[in-house]
């Protein structure tokens, strides 16, 4: 018997106990391996027509004698391939052979480690194989970590066998599902589906017997694999039915998506991509029990079942498959390394789906409102988040309610009707936007034909914050917005004011850009008044304050109430004030404090 080198022996019992978490997928390894056989003797056939032939991958299951077997008629190997191959762990013959031949071959097992997840469910297992013209087979044979045989065999065509003798059944390794036709058919299914050759088995089926109602067993020989993925077929052979018919059986799912599509890049970095927008959001969408990701494919491989790093958090409620030949596989396909390739086409699908949100806008405005409507918030989040590091990419993507009807609109579009001598954008916070239409600065902007962004989510005004500007127009609540007017008849008593507040307000002024009302809220400085509602909600936002300024209209009869009081009764001037006040709060959407005192001073003040 000969021995592993002693650190091929220690990584194989790393790989066997610690590396391969998910112990099903040592059939998905031994098929990618066959199928990198099978490609390369097909490289061979494109100048050879002796190498021609119908490749195929075979399965077989012998439930009694406890074996699954896997049969490939590709290149197979010869005694020297065996030693080299199987013998030293992570010595890759694909790797080589595409070296040699310098071929761009889709080949997808680059490091040779794959085979030996064999292990994890086998305590032997036999390889026998016969390399295209030779006229010898070899037996590789091997129980383990222990070492390795290799001796004379038969087999009468090229080609590689492989036997594995699967361990007995136990509670931690259930090796027994793996000897069930539908369970096998099932791993075929998830990760092998997308195999370019048939992987073909001999399954149990029912017919009824002939000229009778009874039933009986028959076998036949069964491709387990679709092949060619629906995302690499021609447009023109796939209807929207396909993608929506294969949309709800990957993903169950009854609710038609909004949209899907299709993208395909080749040069520097390869891939396909089938990306899809859910009709609805999942239940879980806002917790952090939700994992989102794409499913990560290499040449029809499944990788990932939900490959995070490929999509930001923002736009997280997408779905879809990227396949890639660009991958480095690191040890084994169940862990990719961080590199640049990973990093390149993350950051080339994020583009792509910015693009097709871009020109959906343009081509079908109102799938993308809908999208909007159900998803805009976490696009909003992509925004803010990072200090507006994505701030120039997505800022034509998010839409906004507007005092200028239901429809919603893009800040691109709001510009684009702005009056002439109007320089800055406006835009009012609140709860719903029935509190918003109620705003005396909104009331004010309206009456001077000013639109007005309308901003309901709690991440808006943050997202206006971050954005600053937009086409060279600064973005402005509609406090900000406000015309103070100076009248310094009126200073001693807008000082009496504020000094009636006691505090609750930096300073009280004049604005006549407050439409019918007598008095309103604003903010100096960056916390809103909104900002501090929403803060002073969260666990860790307690206690953050807005500097507010109470505004007054120079034009409203309550004023010339107050003027007069300032001049006989100061004390009922200081009722006025906090009635003032307390409104104002209201129209914000603040709490008013002490509601008693309040109903009190007005009452006293209508007696």
């Amino acid at each position: 018997m000969k021995k592993f080198k002693a650190e091929s022996q220690r990584l194989l019992e790393l790989m066997i106990n610690s590396i391969y978490t998910n112990k099903e997928i040592f059939l998905r390894e031994l098929i990618s391996n066959a199928s990198d056989a099978i490609d390369k003797l097909h490289f061979i056939s494109l100048t050879d027509s002796n190498a021609s032939r119908d490749f195929e991958i075979k399965l077989e299951i012998d439930d009694k004698a406890r074996t699954i077997t896997v049969i490939d008629n590709g290149i197979g190997m010869d005694e020297n391939d065996l030693e080299e191959n199987l013998g030293t762990i992570a010595n890759s013959g694909t790797f080589k052979f595409k070296a040699e031949n310098k071929t761009d071959e889709e080949l997808i097992g680059q490091f040779g480690v794959g085979f030996y997840a064999s292990f994890m469910v086998a305590d032997k297992v036999t390889v026998i194989s016969k390399k295209y013209g030779t006229d010898v087979a070899y037996k590789w044979e091997s129980s383990g970590s222990d070492g390795y045989t290799i001796t004379p065999s038969e087999r009468d065509d090229c080609g590689t066998t492989i036997i594995l003798n699967l361990k007995p059944d136990s509670e931690d390794n259930k090796t027994d599902e793996y000897l069930s036709e539908w369970r096998i058919g099932e791993l075929v299914k998830k990760y092998s589906d997308y195999i370019r050759y048939p992987i073909t088995m001999l399954c149990t089926s029912e017919r009824k017997k002939e000229g009778t109602d009874e039933w009986e067993e028959y076998k036949e020989v069964r491709t387990l694999n679709s092949r060619l993925p629906i995302w690499k077929r021609n447009k023109s052979d796939v209807k929207q039915a396909d993608y929506i018919d294969f949309y709800r059986t990957k993903y169950f799912d009854m609710t038609e998506p909004f949209h899907y599509f299709t993208a395909k890049t080749e040069g520097a970095l390869t891939y396909n991509a089938l990306i899809y927008v859910p009709g609805k959001a999942p239940y879980d969408y806002y917790t952090s029990d939700y994992k989102r990701g794409l499913s990560l494919y290499a040449n029809g491989v499944l990788i990932m079942e939900k490959c995070e790093d490929l999509l930001p958090d923002y736009f997280g409620f997408l779905r879809g498959i990227v396949d890639s030949s660009d991958l480095s596989l690191n040890i084994s396909r169940e862990m990719l390394q961080k590199d640049r390739q990973l990093k390149a086409l993350a950051a080339g699908i994020n583009k792509r789906i910015i693009s097709e949100f871009n020109k959906l806008m343009a081509s079908d405005r109102e799938t993308y409102e809908k999208i909007f409507l159900e998803y805009g918030a976490s696009i909003k989040f992509g925004v803010y988040e990072n200090f507006g590091a994505k701030k120039d990419e997505l800022k034509d993507i998010i839409l906004f309610r507007s005092s200028a009807g239901e429809k919603l609109i893009s800040l691109k579009e709001y510009v684009s009707r702005m009056a002439p001598e109007q320089n800055e954008i406006y835009y009012a916070s609140g709860k719903t936007l029935a509190s918003i239409e109620r705003m005396p600065q909104v009331e004010g902007m309206k009456a001077k034909g000013n639109e007005v962004l309308y901003l309901t989510d709690q991440i808006d005004e943050f997202v206006m914050k971050v954005l600053g500007e937009y086409d060279g127009k600064k973005i402005v609540p509609v406090g900000a917005a406000g015309e103070e007017v100076k009248d310094d008849n009126l200073k001693d008593l807008l000082t009496f004011m504020t000094e009636a507040l006691d505090g609750k307000v930096k300073d009280v002024r004049l604005n006549s850009n407050i439409g019918s009302y007598p008095s309103c809220l604003t903010a100096e400085g960056e916390v809103s008044l909104e900002m501090e509602r929403i803060l002073n909600n969260m666990p860790t936002g307690k206690g953050i304050k807005a500097t507010r300024i109470m505004e007054i209209n120079p034009t409203h009869v309550i004023i010339d109430m107050a003027k007069d009081l300032f001049e006989s009764d100061k004390d009922r001037l200081k009722k006025l004030t906090n009635i003032l006040y307390g409104e104002a709060l209201l129209l914000a959407g603040l709490d008013i404090g002490d509601s008693a005192e309040f109903v009190l001073s007005l009452n006293d003040m209508i007696s």
